[in-house]
């Protein structure tokens, strides 16, 4: 496996990517520039010639640090095809082992970007050197489209993203381009060798790590991507299930048949279901996750997969704390000004406070914000149910600014009061760590920010 880091035609760029990527195994360094007539005017004030040279002077750079190089030509799809070529031509003969064609802003569609990949294999003289990868965005809804058209017409390198996740409206879908070949793959004769039983499990993994919701009709990854709610449908699954799946739930690792855990599950039993679930955890993280799993065993009746794996990330994920709760007492209702009493731990010391808010919420985070005296700004508050039933969890994830720097936070927990206060402390915490941590990377010009 091949570990890549993104960086633009500027040496600076460069040298960080390899620092970043040096003591990977198979270490990859990806340079990019803009190769379309409205980017090279407006954006890079460059002339072809210039783009070329840069472009060339980029990939010889990241030659002398690895033999792995991939070029992508920014804003490809809108790109003049015999320029693009060109440029192609040039980053091969300058040593690049993979060159990529980004729909960066997601604007083609299917057979004209397969007809541009055609186009680009048949009139680069050296293509023969190198891997032609795609890149596509999913702006128009047509990113994993794109990217199948594209290797059905030479591409054989696609960036993809677990749940489409991406800038604007995401990238195309590692799941679903994956479940395309997979199921057609007698009419396209190509596969990925990915474990496909891990998708839907990794997709719950990002999911809980990002915080960011996987709409519940997504392709193969979707809550409802197996379920049957019209009655001749779920008459036809029942008298054979291929009657209206066209892949069975179990090939992405979806289990109907979920074990439930409880108080009187046990250690053991517990470790084992957790490497079913393909998290194999130390004897010290272990110990973290069983204490937090009895913590809430007491207060849900049954824990299923979704609630250990938010339990798994919050053990794995954690960082040193400087702030934790200890406390938390809400006053609500139709008649009264929400009030909250919160204790913390600030590194080591309690400390105890309350505060009025424009609801619960509001009052908690008021609380707690002047108790740590910091001035940060929530950019983002989602909050859903892990599971079904009203013992469910709540799940709640912040996003968090400080002086330029954002952390995201999150939190669980059948109150959903403490779930958001779990997660605007976490957020807290998160700041911290990289407000000490943090690389120094230095201000640089940021007009081509990505592909």
């Amino acid at each position: 496996m091949e570990i890549a880091a993104l960086a633009r035609t500027t040496k600076e760029d460069i040298d960080r990517a390899w620092m970043a990527v040096q003591h990977a195994a198979k270490p990859k360094i990806h340079t990019f520039i803009a190769t379309s007539e409205i980017h090279m005017v407006h954006k890079l004030k460059l002339s072809r010639q210039q783009v070329i040279e840069k472009a060339v002077a980029a990939v010889k750079r990241a030659k002398s640090y690895t033999d792995r190089v991939e070029f992508s030509a920014e804003d490809g799809s809108r790109s003049d095809k015999d320029f693009l070529c060109q440029v192609f031509e040039a980053a091969i003969e300058a040593g690049a082992t993979t060159v990529n064609l980004p729909d960066t802003v997601g604007y083609a569609v299917p057979h004209e970007f397969g007809e541009l990949v055609k186009y680009v294999h048949e009139h680069t003289p050296n293509i023969h050197k190198a891997t032609i990868s795609v890149h596509c965005h999913n702006d128009l809804g047509l990113a994993t489209a794109n990217t199948l058209a594209a290797i059905m017409a030479g591409a054989r390198q696609a960036e993809v993203t677990i749940n489409g996740i991406g800038e604007r409206a995401g990238n195309a879908s590692l799941e679903e381009l994956v479940m395309c070949l997979h199921t057609r793959q007698k009419d396209i004769a190509l596969n990925t060798n990915i474990d496909t039983s891990l998708l839907f499990p990794t997709s719950r993994m990002v999911r809980v790590i990002t915080g960011m919701m996987v709409q519940p009709n997504k392709a193969i990854v979707g809550a409802n991507a197996f379920a049957h709610e019209a009655g001749i449908h779920q008459d036809g699954v029942l008298k054979n299930p291929m009657t209206y799946e066209i892949m069975k739930p179990e090939t992405v690792g979806l289990n109907r048949n979920q074990m439930v855990l409880g108080k009187h599950s046990g250690r053991h039993a517990l470790r084992a279901h957790l490497k079913d679930m393909g998290y194999d955890l130390s004897d010290e993280e272990l110990q973290a996750f069983f204490q937090k799993f009895k913590l809430l065993c007491d207060k849900k009746k049954y824990v299923l997969d979704e609630d250990l794996e938010v339990l798994v990330t919050e053990v794995v994920l954690r960082t040193a704390d400087l702030f934790a709760l200890e406390y938390l007492h809400v006053t609500c209702g139709t008649t009264v000004m929400p009030m909250a009493s919160v204790k913390l731990l600030i590194n080591g010391r309690s400390v105890k406070g309350a505060g009025y808010g424009n609801g619960p919420i509001d009052a908690v985070y008021n609380t707690i914000a002047k108790l740590v005296d910091t001035q940060t700004e929530l950019l983002r508050f989602t909050v859903s149910a892990i599971s079904g039933g009203t013992d469910a969890q709540g799940e709640v994830t912040v996003r968090l600014q400080q002086n330029g720097i954002v952390a995201l936070g999150r939190g669980a927990d059948p109150d959903i009061l403490t779930a958001s206060a779990r997660a605007y402390i976490n957020g807290l915490n998160r700041l911290e760590y990289l407000k000490h941590n943090q690389s120094d990377i230095g201000s640089t010009d940021l007009d081509e920010s990505g592909i």
